[in-house]
């Protein structure tokens, strides 16, 4: 597997500022909204799907690093020397070619809506961070069987039911491997991330990595930067999903934060591209 060398084409005298260790030097690559915008609109026709991403919940967990890595095909991204992974729900809308218009727009309308639920990593590969897509499962099988032969995307069916409305937010999944379930209410204080936070290392993340296909992928999105809150008097009722999957960093996994946000419109999706 080879690195990455232009992921994002950004001088590393602008990201890296002297002194500091080596892995706040690492996180300092991780390009903003902007940059991941300059990125995608830099090459031809690197945008092929736009969509809307709506009534997101983030649920962020702490491991074991290294019994984390011994499942992830890529290396592990930290946070001061921890790793992290996290479920996030949201529902996708109005999915469509980036090109073409009405003209083109019928050939994705059968799947353009559907409800997800990722488990996700972060990861660095020499220097160019993203997230790792573990597993995912979302209501729409023919979506199932398309996302494993095109982006490498792990994708699995499952019975999703989100609720959300002004003051909860609240979650049923139920997949082969088992069920999760949550609830909380919503804090009306959205904000930004704070740049070189914890929140910022897991939410502002703009190149996803993938192994589900024949070869190992990654591509890039873009979104405006992220507006979240708190998720108050929040419970996980039930997280046999996760032990379902038999893995053993499962056994070590801590809730650690939890977001909410009413989503992100417009979000480009670039096309696959092989890692090595």
């Amino acid at each position: 597997m080879t690195v990455l060398h232009d992921l994002y084409r950004l001088p590393k005298a602008k990201r890296v500022r002297g002194g500091g260790s080596e892995e706040s030097q690492r996180q300092s690559l991780r390009p903003t909204s902007a940059e991941a915008r300059h990125a995608m609109e830099d090459r031809f026709a690197e945008t092929v799907l736009l969509s809307d991403w709506v009534d997101f919940v983030f649920i962020h967990f702490e491991v074991d690093r290294d019994l984390l890595q011994q499942v992830v095909p890529f290396p592990v991204d930290t946070y001061e020397g921890k790793a992290f992974v996290s479920l996030v729900a949201f529902t996708m809308k109005r999915m469509r070619p980036a090109f073409g218009g009405k003209a083109t727009g019928w050939i994705l309308r059968p799947i353009a809506s559907h409800q997800f639920l990722n488990l996700r990593t972060y990861v660095n590969l020499g220097g160019q961070t993203g997230i790792f897509f573990m597993e995912e499962w979302l209501n729409e099988k023919f979506a199932v069987i398309l996302g494993p032969k095109t982006f490498g995307l792990p994708y699995h069916y499952a019975s999703v039911d989100y609720l959300h409305d002004e003051e909860r937010c609240a979650c049923r999944v139920l997949a082969n491997e088992g069920e999760i379930c949550f609830s909380g209410r919503k804090n009306k204080a959205l904000g930004t991330v704070c740049p070189g936070s914890r929140d910022d290392f897991l939410l502002e993340r703009y190149t996803a990595f993938t192994a589900a296909g024949r070869k190992p992928h990654y591509f890039r999105v873009w979104h405006p930067s992220w507006k979240i809150g708190a998720v108050d008097h929040f419970e996980l009722t039930s997280r046999v999903l996760l032990s379902g999957l038999r893995e053993l960093w499962t056994d070590t996994a801590i809730v650690v934060g939890t977001h909410w946000s009413p989503g992100v419109f417009d979000v480009r999706m670039g096309r696959p591209h092989s890692v090595g």
